[in-house]
């Protein structure tokens, strides 16, 4: 067992005693830097100072593929943290690494823990559950795409702040008014993968992957090649022809151009809040994520991204038991209200939604209530619920080249699809063959 050693002085006499009363150490490993790497420092010490059973060491260990790197060398290396921070795409991977993870449900339940896990938000919890409902992760940072607005550099343009931006057709006007005054960044985006194929299939309720998008499955094929995103894919090749949509890098490189007043529209994570809150100095707003109007069943709802946490398999009953009540804090309304409200992470939990709301926090910050309301305005469908893919973090790097091969008119938007389809389907089969 891990501890550490607290002296406390007994006596001012030159012959003090002393006594050592121990802490069960928790390992926290972690991606979060910047103002989320000072939320999280916030909420670890907040746990260790409410309790003295348990001391939480949070480290951080490099972006999400690091992380999930990190985490596999050390289990390896039988030196792995007790908690590991891992992005949604490594979902399937961590479900097939036997042996090396203890199901969030099988934590609580052997240290006794009230946990309710029906309280969480269906559309959050469906991605680390079983089948049947069971827990294996417990989400930490979940979030969904948004259209963040710069309203100042609309109206320098000439055009309405409040102008209609619900569906891509009407982001495609404001994106011709804008290059037409002059504008040299009219949209960017992060996460291209993510925003613009993952939950644009999700929004419309098309597939991007069969076999339920992995969920049933790991014998899927990739499907994100069909009309509706071979159509979105070809318009947003023609503005950046155009110089309507000026791509910045396969990350979120484009937030630094948004934050800093240089580009109108940016499509990001709801999780953009904290950044642009702290960095812009204009007057910004957050819309919808845009939909294709005349797509049968759109908007359906948007998908998750973010992160989740998984209990490591090898460590002590005692750490299991802190590492419970650790993750109990986590979810507690009060925190997680204050996480959502800090962040623009969503809510994982329907209480800390509600708290939310009676806080007043949305009446005084009108649209951060927005990723909740596209998240949970439908019931998920087969192609919404989300994905469920091995070897998905690489797969994303596929479509990545080849998002920029139509972005630098290279390819055709039918011919990268295609191609990153037939790529990305090479590496399900091996990754099949290698969970069998």
């Amino acid at each position: 067992m891990k501890r550490v050693l607290i002296a406390a002085a007994l006596s001012t006499t030159a012959l003090t005693a002393t006594s050592a009363a121990a802490q069960t150490e928790i390992e926290f490993w972690h991606d979060k830097t910047g103002r989320l790497g000072e939320l999280l420092k916030e909420q670890v010490a907040t746990f260790n100072g409410m309790q003295s059973d348990y001391v939480v060491v949070e480290s951080q260990k490099g972006n999400y593929s690091e992380v999930l790197n990190a985490g596999i060398a050390a289990f390896r290396a039988g030196e792995q943290p007790d908690i590991l921070l891992v992005f949604e795409v490594g979902t399937a991977t961590m479900m097939a690494a036997e042996g090396a993870i203890k199901p969030v449900y099988e934590v609580m339940a052997e240290a006794g823990a009230d946990f309710d896990a029906d309280g969480f938000i269906g559309a959050v919890k469906g991605y680390y559950t079983t089948n049947d409902g069971q827990m294996l992760s417990m989400p930490y940072n979940s979030s969904t795409p948004v259209l963040w607005v710069n309203r100042d550099k609309l109206q320098e343009a000439g055009i309405n702040p409040d102008v209609d931006l619900s569906t891509w057709q009407n982001v495609g006007d404001v994106l011709d008014q804008l290059k037409a005054a002059g504008v040299d960044c009219p949209m960017t985006t992060a996460w291209q993968s993510w925003v613009h194929l993952e939950n644009l299939s999700a929004y419309h309720d098309v597939p991007f992957a069969t076999k339920e998008n992995g969920f049933s499955g790991t014998d899927t094929e990739l499907a994100f090649n069909g009309p509706v995103q071979v159509q979105h894919i070809s318009t947003m090749g023609e503005w950046a022809r155009d110089g309507k949509f000026i791509y910045a890098g396969r990350r979120n490189e484009g937030g630094a151009n948004f934050r800093g007043g240089d580009c109108a529209l940016f499509t990001e994570s709801s999780a953009g809040y904290a950044g642009i809150n702290a960095e812009a100095k204009f007057e910004f707003e957050v819309r919808p994520l845009p939909y294709w109007e005349g797509v049968d069943g759109a908007p359906m709802n948007t998908i998750i991204g973010g992160a989740s946490l998984w209990v490591l398999a090898g460590q002590t009953d005692e750490e299991y038991k802190g590492v419970a009540e650790f993750l109990n804090f986590l979810s507690s309304p009060e925190i997680q209200a204050k996480w959502h409200q800090d962040t623009g992470y969503l809510p994982i939990t329907s209480a800390a939604g509600d708290l939310t709301r009676e806080q007043g926090f949305y009446d005084e910050n009108p649209g951060t209530d927005i990723a909740v309301i596209q998240m949970t305005a439908n019931q998920p469908t087969a192609n919404s619920k989300g994905l469920r893919l091995g070897s998905f973090d690489q797969i994303r790097g596929i479509i990545d080249e080849e998002l920029e091969a139509v972005w630098s008119g290279d390819k055709t938007a039918q011919a990268a699809l295609d191609s990153a389809a037939e790529r990305g389907n090479a590496l399900l089969r091996r990754f099949e063959q290698a969970t069998r």
